[in-house]
């Protein structure tokens, strides 16, 4: 791996613990307005950005290369709305989407395949992620301010594996 695939791959890993991060902090923010069903939906992605964060650190270390780690910036703890914290994860979402594009294209132009074809399953992924954000996103518009149709999501979100 080329020292400039290197060094944006350790970029990716710490923009992945960021993403963990963040969604652990809406998770407390869910958790301290009693919506349980949506922090746990949050905790589990917290959990499963950490993991993604994980396969970067293990491909880094795979090819030869060291594993830098920067700090980790604060994020933010408070929103205006489920909808605004969901709105938010969505475009928190896209922004990675773009960041695992870019990588690509920069896997294409070093000619490393290797790193090309780990990738190809982060692309995959970021089509779920996108999906899956936005159809709560769907959902939270469609109840508007109703207690009821926020509390019937947060049991749905509350199954969340």
């Amino acid at each position: 791996m080329t020292e400039k695939m290197a060094k944006a791959m350790n970029d990716q890993l710490n923009e992945e613990l960021f993403s963990s991060y963040l969604y652990l902090s809406m998770a407390a923010y869910f958790e301290n307005l009693g919506l349980r069903g949506f922090a746990h939906w949050m905790e589990v992605q917290a959990k499963e950005e950490l993991e993604h964060a994980m396969k970067f650190y293990r491909f880094i270390n795979e090819r030869g290369c060291r594993v830098l780690l920067k700090e980790v910036r604060a994020p933010e703890t408070d929103w205006n709305s489920p909808l605004h914290a969901f709105e938010e994860a969505l475009k928190h979402e896209k922004y990675i989407t773009s960041r695992i594009n870019e990588l690509m294209r920069l896997s294409r132009e070093e000619n490393d395949y290797a790193s090309e074809i780990f990738l190809q399953w982060f692309v995959t992924e970021q089509v779920e992620e996108e999906a899956s954000v936005g159809e709560v996103v769907d959902k939270l518009k469609l109840v508007k301010d109703s207690p009821n149709g926020l509390f019937i999501i947060d049991r749905e979100l509350g199954m969340r594996k």
